[in-house]
């Protein structure tokens, strides 16, 4: 079983990557952003109330993310492993993974942080809004995205250290290389017992 947290700035690549790294591993990815866009996609109410956060550059309430994750790490394919995109997002969704996790017996193998420059996420970002057609993708936004990263994510990354399953991966080159160095810290994991 291997369990990974995928963390990082927005723009960073964490969907990119978890998507290639879950391949690998033999388990799923498991996005709150997915999650957030089908269920908007569909038009339920959850999906109408997380549009409002995310149009706002704002995070969806924490009670209507853990029930999401909840359900989605009980299913039968999350079983023998997972790479979680986009959650926990704050040190009190972290909690709550610790208690879902430890309700089934497991714990999270890693935590990976892809760090890149502010400024050329940015830009990153900008050129997936024009080709995505991304309404929350605007410069405020994406600005008020980072601002909001830095005051609730970031403390994740002292929290995960302090256990030591922190790891940290220059995301600042192109795809593959990135890929790589992502791989070549994944293949050290030992899987949970």
């Amino acid at each position: 079983m291997t369990t990974v947290l995928l963390m990082g700035p927005p723009g960073a690549g964490k969907g990119t990557h978890a998507g290639h790294l879950a391949g690998h591993l033999g388990v799923p990815v498991i996005s709150t952003g997915d999650l957030f866009r089908r269920n908007i996609a569909e038009g339920t109410e959850l999906g109408r109330t997380a549009q409002r956060y995310l149009d706002a550059g704002e995070y969806v309430p924490d009670e209507v993310t853990n029930a999401m994750v909840r359900d989605r790490l009980a299913a039968n394919d999350a079983r023998p492993g997972f790479v979680l995109d986009g959650y926990p997002r704050t040190l009190e969704q972290a909690g709550v993974l610790d208690d879902i996790l430890g309700g089934q017996g497991r714990s999270l193998d890693a935590a990976l942080v892809l760090q890149v420059e502010s400024d050329a996420l940015v830009d990153r970002l900008l050129r997936r809004a024009e080709i995505e057609h991304r309404s929350d993708d605007t410069e405020d936004v994406i600005r008020r995205r980072f601002e909001v990263y830095h005051e609730q994510t970031a403390p994740l990354i002292h929290f995960y250290a302090g256990r030591g399953i922190h790891h940290e991966v220059d995301a600042s080159a192109d795809i593959d290389t990135v890929r790589a160095r992502v791989w070549q810290v994944a293949v050290q994991l030992k899987p949970a017992a």
